[in-house]
């Protein structure tokens, strides 16, 4: 199969993420928060050094599960500051549990934070070749949107990443084979 060129065909976990995640419409808000986390810690590193991590951060953060999230106090910041298995960033563990509080609130606003994502584009899927850009407009507006919550860590470029990886915007190139998606968000050939 031929992929988008930024796979590193030698680690099947990135290559599994790439062909059954990156692209594909997203709704569940549990798997949107996860995402959004993981992106935050991305910040100055590889996708592919947060994705190795991917586990660990599932274990240390509860299942990503956002009420448990939202209660996390300095003992729990110590906890994840101690565990060699995540990115131990003492300013990004502390925007993770402080923008958990903000995704909680954009749920309880809006009913999701998948309707807030996803009310950026109507519900519809932005297809752009990855390597076109790495900010638009849309993460710009995003971005800022959410500043103005009260995230951090939330920069135009790490949005547009979280953006590709929930779907909002299908990144794949034209050589890779699953650079299509239907109506429905189920990938197609092109």
């Amino acid at each position: 199969m031929r992929r988008c060129a930024w796979v590193n065909l030698k680690n099947p976990r990135y290559v599994r993420y790439h062909d059954e995640e990156w692209g594909v419409p997203l709704h569940d808000d549990r798997a949107l928060f996860e995402l959004l986390i993981l992106e935050t810690f991305q910040a100055g590193l590889s996708w592919e050094c947060v994705l190795n991590k991917r586990e660990a951060f599932r274990q240390a953060y509860d299942g990503f599960e956002i009420e448990k999230v939202v209660r996390y106090g300095e003992e729990k910041c110590a906890a994840l500051m101690a565990d060699a298995g995540i990115i131990r960033n003492r300013r990004k563990i502390e925007a993770s549990i402080a923008n958990s509080v903000v995704f909680r609130q954009i749920q309880v606003e809006f009913g999701s934070f998948d309707a807030y994502i996803w009310g950026f584009t109507g519900g519809q899927t932005v297809a752009e070749d990855y390597r076109l850009r790495t900010t638009s407009p849309l993460s710009d507006a995003v971005a800022g949107d959410l500043k103005r919550r009260g995230m951090r860590f939330v920069g135009s470029t790490t949005v547009y990443a979280y953006l590709q990886s929930i779907g909002v915007i299908n990144g794949h190139g034209a050589e890779c084979e699953l650079c299509g998606t239907n109506e429905s968000g189920a990938r197609t050939s092109v």
